[in-house]
């Protein structure tokens, strides 16, 4: 009997588990589909809102617009962070996709800039500041969710948050790539561009239901209940705990927003190869993000995360520029193959353990501000505008390594960021100092 009630305990936590991964990891999914997919298409969204006669413009433009909204992620951070930590993770994450749902919505039934002029962009433009807002809430507010609900395997559970972004991943890239074999130049402009962002809506009305069924997680309930709002949203001390954490996130957004959004559009107008293939190349990355980030960050919740995480920064660090560099005198399919292969590996070694050590920076009073606007401002200031950044140095200067230069920026600047975190908690990569399991920043 003992052994029977144990299996039916385990089954029901592993059920529950999946449970919570799903409603979490859902918007995020939704988040990452619909930024995806902007930039897989933003050649062909740049001559529908913004036919400039100067093609490089226009396409400057197009990604400006991705980028800028950015800008409103760290407002949405605050908001939406404050919000989930006086009101309840659960009201935050209905909150975010519905308002994610809504920009979607608009995109995707937009007129061109030819049948309504200037209307076009700016309608564009307020759908993506409306999604910076819901996003810049919902990473923190779905981490805290996971890790609350799961302290004994919160890198375990917390990576599911990149995991569910490589699937994002897949997805988008599949359908990229499927939509620019099966349509003409001609339909991919007129129509079929809106067609992804269309089966993006209906993640939307999914996850809604889902988040409105969850049940609060015990860890905020218990800190709810003895505090008061003004204590749960102070923010006295935090600065540091901040800046450590945006300096962490730095290079986890540079690898997403560079070595997978970016690097379609790279192969295209500078390597020369043919786009279809080149997204169906970014779709394996996505797997093995997908696959790996949980086994990351499980091995995370044994050995620690510094020392998955270091080590993965400082092995991009000194890779990223020959990787770039072979690939830029041997531009074939088959080395972006590589390139793609081994980033996806750093990234899954480096995002799976990433969100739980940024958790347990911030007490439960603030965590999913702290964590909401860390992750907003890492992405912001070192994501966001990687495209975009790129792109200018590229047309500005010629030099095609350009991408290589920013990602080995941001595995200086997380380094140092990861090292001053394991001095605090006393864990090395390499050394002596035994890892505490849990341990904040004071």
């Amino acid at each position: 009997m003992q052994s029977n009630n144990g299996g039916a305990s385990a089954a029901t936590s592993r059920a529950r588990l999946r449970s919570i991964v799903v409603s979490a990891t859902i918007g995020n999914a939704l988040e990452w589909y619909d930024f995806l997919v902007y930039g897989y298409f933003a050649s062909v969204i740049a001559k529908v809102f913004f036919p400039v006669h100067d093609e490089w413009v226009s396409l400057l433009l197009s990604i400006g617009t991705f980028s800028v909204s950015f800008v409103t992620r760290p407002v949405g951070a605050v908001v939406l962070g404050l919000y989930a930590d006086r009101r309840g993770r659960k009201a935050a994450l209905t909150l975010s996709i519905f308002m994610m749902t809504a920009g979607t919505l608009v995109i995707t039934l937009m007129p061109g800039y030819s049948r309504i002029g200037l209307f076009a962009p700016l309608g564009i433009l307020c759908a993506r500041l409306l999604q910076g807002f819901a996003v810049g809430g919902e990473y923190g507010s779905a981490t805290a969710f996971m890790v609350e609900h799961n302290p004994d395997k919160r890198g375990y559970a917390a990576s599911w948050m990149f995991s569910s972004q490589g699937m994002s991943t897949i997805l988008a890239a599949s359908i990229g790539s499927a939509l620019t074999v099966a349509l003409s130049a001609e339909q991919l402009q007129s129509w079929g561009w809106r067609v992804p962002f269309a089966l993006g809506l209906l993640i939307g009305p999914v996850g809604y239901y889902i988040r409105r069924r969850l049940e609060e997680s015990p860890e905020f309930l218990a800190v709810h209940a003895r505090t008061t709002p003004r204590s749960r949203t102070a923010g006295s001390g935090q600065t540091g705990k901040l800046l450590i954490a945006t300096g962490i996130v730095a290079l986890s957004t540079v690898m997403t927003y560079v070595l997978q959004l970016y690097m379609p559009l790279y192969a295209v107008r500078q390597l020369h190869l043919p786009a279809a293939q080149s997204l169906g190349i970014v779709a394996l990355n996505g797997f093995l993000q997908f696959a790996l980030s949980p086994v990351m960050g499980a091995l995370s919740d044994r050995v620690g995360p510094i020392r998955v995480m270091l080590t993965t920064a400082m092995a991009m660090a000194v890779s990223v520029y020959p990787m770039f560099l072979w690939l830029k005198y041997h531009p074939t399919m088959a080395w972006l193959l590589g390139l793609e292969v081994i980033a996806g590996l750093y990234k899954a070694g480096y995002s799976g353990p990433m969100p739980a050590l940024v958790s347990e920076i911030f007490p439960v009073e603030t965590r999913s501000t702290g964590l909401s606007f860390s992750y907003s401002l890492g992405v912001t200031l070192f994501g966001g505008f990687s495209p975009f950044f790129v792109t200018w140095v590229i047309g500005v200067t010629g030099d095609t390594l350009a991408p290589s230069y920013y990602v080995l920026m941001a595995a200086l600047i997380s380094g140092a960021a990861l090292s001053a975190v394991g001095w605090r908690r006393g864990e090395w990569p390499f050394g002596r100092r035994r890892h505490v399991a849990n341990a904040r920043i004071r």
